[in-house]
This record gives structure tokens, sequence and C-alpha cells, in this order.
């Protein structure tokens, strides 16, 4: 495993590279580094799987032949253990149906050797931007359930109402609740939902739909 380099902030990206080729490690990881990416390289994608960083903000790039295991199983290894990292895979023997079987399991980007430098380094910034969106958006939908938790049975029946477009008055009818009431149980959930508008309510509702948070 090759060390990472002095200049190396923990806060910029991190991108794993495996590889059995030496040459090809160590060329790849001087040109990853040129737009600002930290780079740790890997000759055993064993050990890559044992002890990479799943936390970390950035991407893989995945070498598809190597002795031992190959790069798509690796792919199948990391897309079961539910890693978020993009994944671009690379091989200098390249078909169509490795091509189509690496998209189908998961792969962000299929690239062959000799790999062009552009065509790597935009495909891993594509990839390095993707990933910290996704993140955004899991500890978003984390804090909206969060909120979503600390809403009462009733407070939960009334944001469904609101959502569905009836007034504090239609609601009360359906619910047997006065319109103080509901208008109590409103002010409630948007304080514990934190929005100030019903637009908020909304997106912050569409979050837990499309999350399926709300069962």
């Amino acid at each position: 495993m090759k060390a990472m380099s002095a200049q190396d902030t923990p806060q910029s990206p991190l991108i794993h590279l495996i590889d059995d080729d030496e040459a090809v490690r160590d060329a790849l990881s001087l040109l990853i580094g040129t737009v600002g990416l930290r780079v740790q390289s890997w000759s055993d994608p064993h050990a890559f799987l044992t002890s990479f960083d799943r936390h970390a903000i950035g991407a893989i790039v995945l070498d598809v032949r190597m002795p031992g295991i190959s790069g798509l199983t690796v792919l199948d290894t990391l897309i079961a253990e539910g890693v978020d990292q993009p994944v671009i895979m690379l091989t200098g023997h390249g078909t169509v149906s490795m091509c189509r079987r690496a998209f189908k399991s998961g792969a962000a980007e299929f690239l062959e050797k000799p790999v062009n430098d552009e065509l790597l380094l935009e495909a891993l910034q594509n990839a390095v931007r993707q990933h910290i969106k996704s993140r955004a958006r899991t500890q978003t939908d984390a804090i909206t359930r969060a909120r979503y938790a600390q809403l009462t049975e009733r407070e939960r029946e009334v944001l469904g109402l609101i959502v569905g477009g009836l007034t504090n008055k239609e609601m009360g009818r359906a619910l047997g609740l006065s319109p103080r009431t509901v208008e109590t149980h409103r002010a409630n959930l948007f304080d514990k939902l934190e929005v100030v508008s019903l637009a908020q309510l909304i997106r912050a509702y569409a979050a837990l739909v499309d999350g399926d948070l709300s069962a």
C-alpha cells in the first residue's frame, strides 16, 4: 500500500486505487494528485476490502483483471456491502459484455487502458461531486427522519392532511378537532420539522415519502 504524500490534507477527497501493477499505480497516483485529490493505492484487493475507509468522501478506481480476485467481483462485494463511493473500472482487455456487466453491477464509469488522462480525471471529478451530493442528501434525510420522529401521531395526521391541501376547518372536521386545535398542531409540527413555509414542509414530506421514512 502506498503512503499518502505530506501535502495531502484530510479535507480533500480520497481516491482508492486498486491495481496489481506497481507502475500503473505510481503513474495514476501522480496524475490524480495533480487535481488536488488524495490517493491511497492498493496492490491487494483483499487488503483493500478489509481495510479501506468507507466513510471518506471520494471514489474508487478499480482494475478489472487482477490475480486471485477480479475487479468485477470486488465491485459486486462493494455494492453488496452498501459502499457508496462511486467506482470507476479500468481494463486493458475490455469487451462490450464486460462493460455491460460493470455498469449493471453499479460501476460509475468503465475506461480502457492505457487510460486517457483527461477522461480519467474528468470521470473522477464527476464521481467525487456526485458522492458529495449523495452524502449531503443522506445527511439531510437523516435529519428529516430524526425531526419527524419527534411528531406525535396527531401531528403526523395533520401533516398528511396539510400536504393533501386541506384547510384548518376541513382538517378539523376530518379529525373531529376545532380549527384552533388544528392550528396548534400545525404550529407544533412546523416547529419540530424546523420549516417556516408550506413549500419547505412539502419538501420535507416528500423526503419522508421518497425515503419511506413515514412508515
